[in-house]
């Protein structure tokens, strides 16, 4: 009778024991089909190196992620996998539940997030971008754009040694690590197209294009004019004849430039960059240029063009002759006043 009823016994435990395992076998599951809040607008979910399990509780509830978050543990216990969560920046997408949240951190698949590098902007202005872009390390404050060449392993200043284009990267990457792909692609792009460039060009050597090329990409977005363009510039040089440019005194006079040039400025022996004083190239490249500014300075149009002026509709005129181009700049001076 006693081995009866302990048999009666034993079963009702199981039953009961099978049946709580049921229940919370299926609240577990409905926890783990729950969807996350707040993830309509991509939120970034950023997760710490060496977080716990109850630390992972926690940030969860403080950041109003999921409802029931200590339900957590249990579900870990469920599926050792879960264990493998690895630390980095996520990106949540809409509707996502907490199992294909929890299926992010373990894969460790972090947020990539982009910085654009615009042709033809100045050192200065690229690394202020890189100053304003978030989840990058920041480690250049106070650095001139020498002392950053030195990292890059550059002689002298950045300018013009880092490639226009948009550069991806995923949280904590160093503002180091991205201008050094940047200079890794200029400097492959530079010696590819040096390689491959007319052979009766006036350059001495490959960084001499570059600071040409920054020229041609100050002068005009127009693709069709830049080969032109180029042709001027080194038409001149060939000629002996200073290159007389705008955008090579304004980059000298930095923040003294306040909008329009003055004679003052087109007679300043004192501006390394005032190509109406000085013979050749300036010192350096003044912006970083595109390909195709690079491609301009190594294949420039075959012309005899010496001049070229705005023409009042986004392009220039090109002219052989001083008398043909002042005809031009007065034709453009007229064209302003009419539309004053």
């Amino acid at each position: 009778m006693i081995k009866k009823i302990f048999i009666y016994s034993l079963a009702i435990v199981l039953f009961l024991a099978g049946g709580t395992a049921t229940i919370a076998y299926y609240f577990l599951h409905q926890f783990s089909e729950q969807l996350l809040h707040e993830t309509d607008s991509n939120k970034i979910f950023v997760l710490k190196k060496g977080t716990t399990l109850p630390q992972l509780v926690a940030q969860l509830k403080q950041e109003h992620l999921v409802d029931n978050a200590y339900l957590l543990p249990y579900l870990y216990k469920l599926d050792p996998a879960l264990n493998s969560i690895k630390a980095g920046t996520y990106q949540l997408q809409p509707h996502m539940t907490v199992e294909e949240f929890l299926a992010l951190l373990v894969s460790g698949k972090e947020s990539q997030f982009s910085v654009q590098f615009v042709e033809g902007k100045s050192a200065k202005d690229w690394l202020t971008v890189l100053q304003n872009t978030p989840y990058i390390e920041q480690t250049l404050a106070g650095k001139s754009p020498e002392d950053i060449g030195s990292l890059l392993g550059i002689e002298g200043s950045i300018e013009g040694w880092l490639s226009p284009n948009t550069y991806l990267y995923t949280a904590e990457t160093s503002d180091v690590a991205i201008l050094k792909r940047a200079y890794r692609n200029m400097k492959n792009n530079l010696q590819k197209i040096w390689d491959n460039r007319d052979k009766d060009l006036p350059y001495q050597k490959p960084y001499d294009m570059l600071i040409m090329a920054s020229i041609i990409e100050k002068e005009t977005g127009i693709d069709s004019e830049r080969a032109k363009v180029a042709s001027v510039f080194v038409n001149r040089l060939k000629a002996k004849m200073k290159l007389q440019t705008d955008p090579t005194i304004i980059y000298g006079l930095g923040d003294e430039y306040t909008g329009s040039l003055r004679r003052m400025h087109l007679t300043d022996e004192n501006n390394p960059y005032n190509t109406y004083v000085i013979e050749g190239l300036p010192p350096t490249p003044i912006a970083m240029p595109s390909i195709a500014s690079l491609e301009a300075a190594a294949h420039p149009a075959k012309t005899n063009y010496l001049f070229f002026v705005a023409n009042g509709s986004g392009g220039h005129t090109f002219s052989t002759s001083y008398s043909n181009h002042q005809q031009a700049v007065n034709d453009y001076r007229k064209l302003l006043r009419n539309d004053n």
